[in-house]
This record gives C-alpha cells, structure tokens and sequence, in this order.
C-alpha cells in the first residue's frame, strides 16, 4: 500500500473528529460555521500530527498480557505529555499567525488537557486494536501456511511410495527398465525436495508429471495409454503444485493399475474466463460407491483442503462417475485469486 493512500485514509479517519470539534466550538462560542470550522482545523491538524509518534509509541510497548499497572501509568504520563505538547503547539501557531504571544485556554486549562488526553487515548486504542487485528491476520497466516506445508508434505512422499513400488515391482521382470526407472525416480525425488512453492505453472507441473508417467509406463507397457491435450495459454496458468500428478496418479493407480485391457486416460487442461480447467478421465477399473464419496483416496482430500486453503474456498474439485467403468476428476483454478 502506497503512503499517499495511507496517509489519505488517516485524513479520512480524522475528518469526524473535526466535525465534532467544529460543532463544539459552534456550540460553545457562537461561532459561524466558517470561523468554527477553520479554529477546529488547526486543533485537528495538531492532534493528527502527534498522532504520528503515538502510533509509534504503542508499537514499542505492545499491550502487555496480562494487564500490568506500570503499563496504565505509562499511558497516562504519555497522555499528559501529548496534551501538553497538544495544547503548546496551538498556541505556537495561533502566535506566529497573529504576530503576538497566544495562550489557547478554550474552555480552560484544565478541560483542555482533559481534551489532549482524551484525543490520546482514541489515537492510543485505535493503534492497539489495529496490532491486534493485524496479529490475529499473522497467525492465521501463519495456521494456513503450516496446513499447506502439512498437506503437502503428505502428498509428495505419498507419490514417491507408489513411484518406489513401481521400480520394486520392474526389478524381477526387466532389470533394464527398473534401472531406467530408477533414473527417473531419483529426478522426481530431486523435484519433490527441491519444489517448496505452494503454486506452480501447469507447465511445470506438467513437466514432473511426464516424468511420473515415463516411470508407470515402463510397468504397465501397453497397458497405459496417455491422451494429454494442454492448451497453450493454460501452459502459463498457475494451480497448487502436486495438483496434475494427483489427479493422474490417481487415476493410474485406481484405474490403469488393477486391469489387464488397455487403460486410456486422458488429460485436458484450458483457461477461459480467468479460471484454470484441469480434467483427468480415464476408462479403467471405476469407483465405488464408498470411494465416490470420501473424494477416492486420500491423495485427492487432501488436494481438496489444500485448495480450499490457497484459494479461500473458490477453487472447486469435482468426482463423477464414468459409465461403464473409470471416473473423472476435474479442477477448477481461478487466477486471480493467485495474485
């Protein structure tokens, strides 16, 4: 945020103060509105400048938990100190703009650094509550932060598991090939380690998934047919890292892995209307009802509450069953939220 917006909000914020004491003074001293208006001017315009050390002031001694006395006393010596200098510097400028020596009493001397500190205590429990707000934005933050970390930290060794079984499984058939896939293997890993974005473009994603699927197909040979049509501008689009692989492990593993035929899966990717689409379907073993609805596995619920978390609930997952057999899985991204 720009100082000049700032500073703009904080005159904003002091434009009621200025009415107020602009009626007061109305009230007070029978003054037009113009003559009233102008007098307030300078007593708001003075308050809102000693507000500027107030702030910093209340940043140094944070509000102390619990409640101390030696915290209240503080605040109150610096109340009087603000008045006083409150009512010194009115004084100051009504002098040097009348040529000869001012003294501002208004009402009298003891209302008017009655005034002062209260006009302290407004700017002091403004700043306070401000603190607050922004340390519960912090921690919230900071739970979301460590909730994604958390999940994703459970989605990259949940792939290098089923990767791993994949070489396991290649080592007694093809030793060649479980060689070749543990070249493979040890490039995922690096990417899993490496990879500490929360958010990635679907070309890079894509990147790690081409490798995932180079590792599977050396298992499953003709078994795996992979259809992958990505769109040129969804390539620069962003979504959750791990989110394409997810989705594509999902379906191999539960659609390609338990059949015998040939299991086609196909991949789309599209950007239309600022929102990324990603769909994985594939024609193979199905979803039952069970998995249907606890989201097929625990791979794909926890891709959901990472995308709740990074896009405060507007990013979407959507299951839908295939008939006669597989399932679709799709995501849908909304860019602007990435910002």
């Amino acid at each position: 945020m720009s100082r000049g917006w700032v500073a703009a909000q904080l005159a904003f914020a002091w434009l009621p103060m200025w009415a107020l004491f602009t009626a007061l003074m109305m009230s007070a001293h029978d003054r037009p509105l113009a003559g009233a208006a102008e007098a307030a001017l300078l007593f708001i315009a003075v308050a809102a400048a000693l507000a500027v050390p107030v702030y910093r002031f209340t940043r140094r001694w944070r509000w102390p938990h619990p409640m101390v006395p030696s915290f209240v006393l503080l605040h109150f010596l610096a109340a009087g100190l603000y008045s006083t200098c409150w009512f010194s510097l009115i004084s100051l400028f009504e002098t040097l703009r009348v040529g000869h020596l001012v003294v501002v009493l208004g009402p009298g001397l003891g209302p008017f650094i009655i005034t002062g500190m209260w006009l302290y205590f407004v700017v002091a429990g403004v700043s306070y509550a401000n603190q607050a707000t922004q340390h519960a934005a912090e921690v919230e933050a900071h739970a979301a932060r460590a909730q994604l970390a958390a999940l994703r930290s459970q989605l990259q060794p949940h792939f290098l598991f089923n990767a791993l079984h994949t070489v396991v499984q290649l080592i007694p058939a093809d030793p060649r090939a479980a060689t070749h896939a543990a070249e493979q293997l040890a490039e995922a890993l690096r990417t899993t380690i490496d990879e500490q974005r929360d958010v990635i473009t679907l070309a890079e994603e894509w990147a790690f998934v081409e490798r995932y699927l180079a590792i599977e197909s050396l298992r499953l040979g003709d078994r795996l047919q992979i259809d992958a049509r990505i769109e040129g501008p969804a390539r620069d689009a962003s979504l959750p890292s791990f989110a394409l692989q997810t989705l594509v492990e999902n379906a191999v593993r539960h659609g390609a892995g338990p059949r015998v035929e040939p299991t086609h899966v196909a991949i789309r990717a599209s950007l239309a209307g600022g929102e990324l689409a990603v769909t994985v379907q594939d024609d193979g073993a199905g979803a039952s009802d069970v998995d249907m609805e606890g989201a097929k596995g625990s791979g794909l619920r926890r891709l959901r509450e990472r995308m709740r978390s990074l896009h405060r609930g507007r990013a979407r997952l959507e299951i839908a069953r295939v008939v006669p057999g597989g399932f679709t899985v799709s995501i849908f991204v909304p860019q602007d939220a990435l910002d």
